[in-house]
């Protein structure tokens, strides 16, 4: 017995899914990213993570993940802040073939309770868009990163720069070549980047 579910942002850098994972490139019309789902971690920090929406006419690039039934509880805790979205299969194209997913296919989006969007208490950080980013690029290289950038909405939600010290517990080593370029394409969409450094001085000040 198998699960499969559509990856959309972490879970499309196999590095931080299980060895043996059967992944497959491919596209999903009608749904959009966005930088709107928010907790604590276990470290007590404040984050904002990626969740989706519908969204007539679109499409998303990701993978379509096929694993063990038995690795559904720890998938789940490790998406506790979200809800399955059933049957999403006839949605779905494999990239190589053009063929529909499975019927059973669900992806995961955010709870209601968690939807909000991101800001300087719960920014993005800047290791986990390094981990999504590095995913991106290894199937599609630079089309890829920017059709990511190009398709997930929110990047009003500032960005903290914790490449020194990863908050992000699934944080990946990226090449300088890479980080260098991510940080090209965010600055010319004018991210909000921002240190620990940077917030503890506004709580002084305020």
């Amino acid at each position: 017995m198998t699960i499969t579910y559509f990856g959309y942002g972490s879970l499309v850098n196999v590095d931080t899914i299980p060895p043996g994972a059967n992944v497959t490139p491919g596209r999903l019309k009608g749904w959009i990213r966005e930088w709107r789902v928010c907790g604590i971690g276990t470290d007590g920090h404040g984050r904002c993570s990626l969740t989706v929406r519908e969204k007539p006419g679109a499409e998303i690039w990701g993978v379509l993940a096929q694993e063990p039934k038995t690795r559904l509880e720890a998938l789940e805790q490790r998406e506790k802040r979200y809800h399955k979205i059933e049957s999403i299969g006839m949605h779905f194209a494999c990239e190589a073939a053009r063929q529909p997913g499975p019927e059973d296919l669900f992806l995961f989006k955010a709870s209601p309770e968690h939807r909000t969007w991101g800001c300087h208490v719960h920014p993005i950080l800047q290791s986990y868009l390094d981990c999504v980013l590095a995913g991106y690029f290894r199937i599609w290289g630079e089309e890829g990163v920017d059709h990511f950038l190009e398709t997930t909405d929110g990047w009003h939600v500032p960005v903290l720069q914790d490449r020194v010290e990863p908050r992000y517990p699934r944080s990946v080593t990226v090449a300088p070549e890479l980080t260098d370029l991510i940080d090209e394409k965010l600055n010319k969409l004018g991210v909000d980047f921002f240190t620990l450094k940077d917030s503890h001085a506004q709580r002084s000040a305020d």
